[in-house]
């Protein structure tokens, strides 16, 4: 397996975001909180993300950010992987990847709740096994008593027409 580290890289608080769903999202969190450090999760509108949604990611933060489970993953996020991982823990999810996967995943969310920052991460999946392509995507903290991060909302992005083609190549 090729190494997590050299093929993506994580940023904390990005200075530019450049994906035009990214930067979106990114703006409505900040729009959302103000002059908090984060907004809360009932701030968050389905309604007005409608757009973005396919996109989207939504985890619960479990005790000590020891992990995380996926409350809400988005249609077009769910066909990158191949599955929809609702109601699993990062760990279940990523365990068929290898252990450095599950730490590597870990640790953007647990960054985004630690920090109470935005995290971005971004760069070649191909770690993750062949077919995987390259990403980018932002980790974004809410919090329920504007202490503690509780949930994390993010966008993962990718070539969605180079995902679909692929899998429809695999079908025939």
């Amino acid at each position: 397996m090729n190494d997590i580290r050299e093929r993506t890289l994580a940023e904390v608080n990005p200075a530019r975001i450049e994906h035009p769903v990214l930067a979106d999202i990114h703006a409505y969190w900040n729009a959302k909180r103000g002059t908090r450090t984060m907004p809360t999760r009932a701030e968050i509108s389905p309604l007005e993300l409608r757009d973005q949604l396919g996109w989207i990611i939504l985890v619960d933060v479990l005790t000590g950010f020891s992990d995380f489970r996926y409350r809400l993953i988005g249609t077009k996020v769910a066909h990158y992987f191949g599955a929809d991982a609702t109601g699993k823990t990062i760990t279940e999810a990523f365990e068929p990847f290898g252990a450095d996967a599950v730490r590597s995943v870990q640790s953007v969310h647990r960054q985004a709740a630690e920090l109470k920052l935005p995290v971005r991460a971004h760069g070649d999946a191909a770690w993750l096994a062949d077919g995987f392509d390259t990403f980018d995507s932002i980790f974004l903290p809410l919090s329920e008593d504007g202490e503690t991060a509780n949930m994390i909302l993010s966008a993962f992005t990718f070539d969605y027409g180079v995902v679909k083609a692929k899998s429809k190549s695999m079908l025939l």
